[in-house]
């Protein structure tokens, strides 16, 4: 079996050395494993006194812990920290980068090529469903330790879960930079809590190590065929999180990924496992909240809330983020409309924040909480989508070690029947969560992905449409050699998607005021499918004749676009520009939709949709951070 792509070196790191994997790991616990680490607050009270309670005896307890340790060892240990992270986009990783890699299979139909488009698109919408039900799936279960302290405080736990979670986003604004240096010490303790509360318990009842052993899962899927499969679904919740370790490979490494699970996360994480089941085995009324109930002492509990909410609220932060970061790469390319993103470390690029995705989260959230009321209620919608997303990873990583490790056919179909069955198992056990509340992720999921994909087909016949009535640039300046229309002192820059035709601004600029500059600049921005485009690789520049120059500025889905940045470096290909004497021409179209006698490619609901997002996308002198009163907007209808 051919072995899949040797781990590069980050920049600045030389193969072989290990500089900062403490400081790194830490890090890691920080921002990665937030998710998984918050799971042990619900998924064991799920599983014993949920929708499907599974009753309380040695035999089922054994078999419960078995499953959990089973799925954490064979989806988040063998399938994302030690096979699908070496699939990185040099370095990155995520849905996202896993799509662009499947997207270079070579020789690939036409249909195949868009059936991973669509899948990959559809995952990472149904983030988004993730990131709506983990804030306020694991900031409610934290806070119902409340109850636990006394029942007093019962109708106070809804109301302070409100006011936590509209702080978090309220504070997104001023960025994670100033606290994330706290993320990592605090999750350490987090987990290092978790490991001591398990171990407290396994030593009063030592039997329950024997749930280590697949024979108990084995035996427990035997007897209990039907509720073991309704068990699944709540045994899922052990793992809900695994996926993001991926998704966050890029700011962190492989390698400190991979020790910070096996080394610290994983053992003490699943030692708190053991230790519920433990306090269960012993006290069967303790399944009510076996997670709270196994402090040793009473004046423990509420110090433990409020390290339970800070871990929740951590493990929030970092979904939220995820979606800030994904919404980006997806403007980046072109599933996306354009909207306000706000860098708030000057150091670190990945510290975005994205007003617009940051409210509407907020609401869908609060909504969620103030609908289903309870963490209880709310495990019943969580899950679908996690597990849906884990399948559509599975799919790509079977065509990337298909097409791109060149791995034989045999070794593929075995990588792609045991993760997918896997895989599967949890999604079809899943799938009766839906009348209960599942429905909303997948409403949401794909609402966003309806909006993506429409947003891209919309773009893609624009570009066609433009692309048909376009003028040849080259028999443009041919012509002018005959005699042209007057040429003024400037520069005049105009941005245009298909460098070898005239850009209409440029047309519409002529046709109204009846001059050009001396010096005429079309200017081509493209997205590659890496996440950076190296600096010395971002500018081309072709000289034409006439006064005319072609520029090519590259970047990548995770760079941060700066056209006059970009500009500043023709000087060194012989184009110098003097800021205050360019014009930006771009063009501002209107879209508009065919006759009804002639035929349209996109159907009537997407054109009014299309419409919608286009009419509303940010300016282009926005996102590109071009100086406003050195702009020009020429407007224009296109058909679609």
């Amino acid at each position: 079996m051919p072995a899949p792509a040797p781990e590069r070196a980050k920049p600045g790191e030389k193969p072989g050395e290990k500089p900062g994997l403490a400081a790194a790991a830490l890090a890691a616990m920080g921002v990665v494993f937030g998710d998984i680490g918050t799971s042990p607050l619900y998924t064991v009270r799920e599983i014993f006194a949920g929708h499907h309670p599974v009753a309380v005896t040695p035999d089922n307890v054994l078999g419960i812990l078995s499953l959990v340790f089973w799925a954490m060892t064979i989806t988040v240990s063998l399938k994302y920290v030690l096979f699908i992270t070496r699939a990185d986009n040099k370095g990155e990783g995520g849905i996202m980068a896993l799509t662009a890699l499947a997207l270079r299979t070579a020789n690939a139909s036409p249909r195949l090529l868009w059936l991973m488009s669509a899948l990959g698109i559809f995952g990472a919408a149904l983030f988004y469903g993730d990131a709506v039900i983990t804030p306020a799936m694991s900031v409610l279960s934290a806070v119902e330790g409340l109850k636990v302290v006394t029942p007093q405080l019962d109708p106070y736990v809804l109301p302070i879960a409100v006011i936590i979670l509209f702080l978090l986003f309220f504070f997104q604004r001023r960025g994670t930079a100033a606290v994330a240096a706290l993320f990592g010490p605090v999750m350490l303790f987090w987990f290092a809590t978790l490991g001591a509360l398990g171990l407290w318990k396994v030593i009063e009842t030592p039997a329950v190590l024997a749930a280590v052993n697949p024979w108990y899962a084995v035996a427990f899927i035997a007897e209990n065929q039907r509720l073991s499969f309704l068990a699944l679904g709540s045994v899922v919740l052990a793992i809900t999180g695994g996926e993001a370790l991926y998704a966050d490979m890029g700011h962190f490494g492989r390698r400190a990924i991979k020790w910070a699970w096996f080394a610290a996360v994983f053992p003490l994480l699943y030692l708190n496992y053991l230790g519920q089941g433990a306090l269960i085995l012993s006290n069967p009324q303790a399944i009510d909240n076996p997670f709270f109930l196994m402090v040793p002492s009473e004046s423990l509990l509420v110090p433990l809330v409020v390290l339970a909410t800070a871990a929740t609220v951590i493990a929030s932060q970092a979904v939220i983020s995820g979606a800030f970061s994904l919404t980006s790469q997806a403007m980046q390319l072109g599933y996306c409309p354009r909207i306000q993103v706000r860098f708030t470390s000057e150091r670190e690029k990945g510290q975005i924040y994205v007003p617009n995705i940051n409210w509407l989260l907020l609401l869908a959230v609060i909504v969620v909480v103030l609908g289903f009321r309870s963490s209880s209620n709310l495990a019943s919608a969580y899950g679908i989508a996690v597990t849906l997303t884990m399948m559509i990873d599975t799919i790509l990583a079977f065509v990337v070690v298909r097409a791109l490790w060149k791995w034989s056919w045999g070794w593929a179909a075995l990588f792609l029947v045991f993760f997918v069955v896997v895989d599967f198992a949890f999604f079809s056990a899943n799938i009766i969560k839906v009348f209960d509340g599942g429905w909303f992720p997948l409403v949401l999921g794909v609402s966003v992905f309806v909006l993506l994909s429409t947003w891209k087909l919309g773009r893609r016949l624009l570009s066609e449409r433009q692309k048909e009535q376009a003028i040849p640039l080259d028999a443009f300046i041919a012509g002018l050699a005959e005699g042209g229309p007057q040429r003024v002192d400037g520069t005049g820059v105009f941005l245009t998607a298909h460098p070898e035709g005239v850009p209409r601004a440029l047309l519409h600029n002529l046709n109204h005021n009846k001059v050009l500059h001396q010096r005429i600049v079309v200017l081509n921005v493209s997205t590659e499918d890496v996440p950076h485009v190296p600096e010395d690789e971002r500018i081309a520049v072709e000289s034409l004749p006439a006064g005319f120059h072609r520029v090519f500025v590259r970047y990548g889905f995770k760079d941060d676009p700066d056209l006059p940045q970009a500009l500043e470096r023709c000087a060194a290909h012989g184009l110098c520009f003097a800021m205050m004497e360019t014009s930006f021409f771009l063009g501002r179209e209107t879209v508009v939709g065919l006759p009804l006698a002639r035929h349209s490619r996109m159907a009537h609901w997407r054109q009014v949709l299309f419409n919608w997002m286009f009419r509303n996308a940010d300016t282009a002198t926005a996102f590109f951070k071009i100086p406003p009163n050195r702009v020009v907007e020429l407007g224009a209808q296109v058909e679609l």
